[in-house]
């Protein structure tokens, strides 16, 4: 069977996207993202794991019976986190301190065990790894989203501590857009966190449907153009 990889990078980015569509992991999304630096790095380790664990079930899904399959799943999943909690502590000590709890819990993210039973059990391996990547791209994507928008009206800046949380390299992330800005104080906290995703799933529900009409249009063109010969 021929994979879609084109398709499944889409809905791991867009159609079925972790937070806008899935609507899952909200407790680390409204934890964690009171900037977009902290949004990044949870991201990129959940989708560490959300990659490894896809290729791992996905090479092992037939020496695994279906009666003890999610036991198995959550076992695996759990051993990677802990490896990925165990290397963030080691190279990245202060974005461990920040993240804190949040990082154990990767183990009881939905998405995660999600897409382990209902893809990497079923599909090859690189479509998997494939699926994993995507998933974890869209989740980091909206965390990291959600994560700026709070940053920008809580403090007017974006990607603060980029180089000390996440080492020298994403020094370049961090801007100051208003230096004497004191910023909205409400979007650091979680209320803040509420409204701006649902202003953010708002923006998504409706760009959606723009997109809807313009292709109903189109088809109504195509059809009529079609037509018109038939009919002459």
């Amino acid at each position: 069977m021929s994979e879609d990889y084109r398709g499944i990078f889409t809905d791991g980015l867009w159609r079925n996207n972790v937070v806008f569509a899935q609507m899952l992991a909200l407790c680390p999304l409204m934890a964690v993202t009171t900037t977009a630096t902290n949004g990044l790095g949870m991201g990129l380790a959940t989708t560490g794991v959300l990659l490894t664990s896809n290729i791992v079930i996905a090479s092992c899904r037939d020496l695994i019976s279906q009666e003890v399959r999610i036991p198995v799943f959550v076992l695996l999943i759990a051993a990677l986190v802990s490896l990925a909690d165990m290397a963030i502590n080691a190279w990245l000590h202060e974005l461990y301190k920040v993240l804190g709890l949040f990082i154990p819990l990767i183990v009881v993210n939905c998405a995660v065990l999600g897409r382990a039973e209902v893809f990497a059990s079923k599909r090859p391996v690189f479509a998997s790894a494939v699926d994993g990547l995507a998933m974890g791209l869209g989740y980091t994507a909206a965390l990291m989203l959600l994560g700026g928008c709070r940053e920008i009206l809580g403090s007017a800046t974006l990607f603060a501590h980029a180089s000390l949380l996440l080492g020298d390299g994403f020094a370049f992330l961090e801007t100051t857009l208003i230096p004497k800005y004191k910023g909205f104080l409400l979007m650091l906290l979680p209320p803040g966190g509420f409204l701006v995703l649902g202003f953010l799933l708002a923006g998504k529900r409706a760009a959606e449907r723009r997109w809807e009409r313009r292709a109903m249009g189109r088809d109504k063109t195509k059809t009529g153009v079609q037509q018109s010969p038939s009919a002459a």
